[in-house]
């Protein structure tokens, strides 16, 4: 009789593990979508197994599941939405900054939260719905994606978010990688963003950080 309820509890996440196997994130919701009468309490055992790690309440991964930027990117996409990696994250993700960044950082619709999970820390600063734009979709896998910050999106979000990054001696502090920022940031795509803040403090602060940027 116990091998038998052994035996069942292990097909029960056999099936589990099937039907969530492409899965970066499960959240609470997909399994019920899927098995509406799911008990809660599964997700306990498995974690003590060691089969499930929990990210944040309500969002889980495989614990055998490999962490590379891709899978922590999407990761942090998903528990906190709508958001998009941006700011320090993706300042670091383009070469702009030399420095490793602790947590990964992003802009979000939502008030503003910190997450200190098991696989890292999630940092998130919030935006205006009406400044919620500026991203891409970046792909990888067969089916997976995760959204980041367009390279002149990332920064004037930095400058939008930092009011006190006023002048040189500001800039000189962030120790930009200068020519990789001019190689991949477009004066029309940085210059037609700042237009949709319409936000004058941080137009005269953008304006004089692209002066700065092409005399450095």
């Amino acid at each position: 009789m116990l091998f038998l309820a052994f035996y069942a509890n292990i097909m029960n996440y056999l099936t589990f593990r099937k039907a969530f196997y492409d899965f970066t994130v499960i959240a609470l919701a997909d399994i019920c979508a899927v098995e509406p009468n799911f008990h809660r309490r599964r997700l306990n055992e498995w974690q003590d197994k060691g089969y499930l790690t929990k990210i944040i309440k309500g969002y889980y991964r495989f614990s055998d599941t490999p962490l590379d930027e891709n899978s922590l990117f999407e990761t942090a996409n998903r528990i906190y939405a709508p958001s998009y990696v941006s700011l320090e994250m993706a300042l670091s993700h383009y070469g702009f900054i030399p420095e490793a960044v602790y947590g990964i950082t992003s802009a979000a619709t939502r008030p503003t939260k910190t997450f200190s999970t098991a696989i890292g820390t999630f940092i998130y600063r919030s935006l205006k719905p009406r400044l919620f734009f500026g991203y891409r979709i970046e792909t990888y896998g067969s089916q997976k994606h995760w959204a980041l910050a367009a390279p002149e999106k990332a920064i004037l979000d930095y400058l939008y978010l930092h009011p006190s990054m006023a002048g040189i001696e500001d800039f000189n502090t962030l120790r930009l990688e200068t020519e990789t920022v001019g190689q991949k940031i477009r004066e029309s795509d940085f210059f037609a963003y700042l237009d949709r803040f319409g936000n004058q403090a941080l137009t005269r602060r953008a304006t004089l950080f692209w002066k700065y940027l092409n005399h450095a």
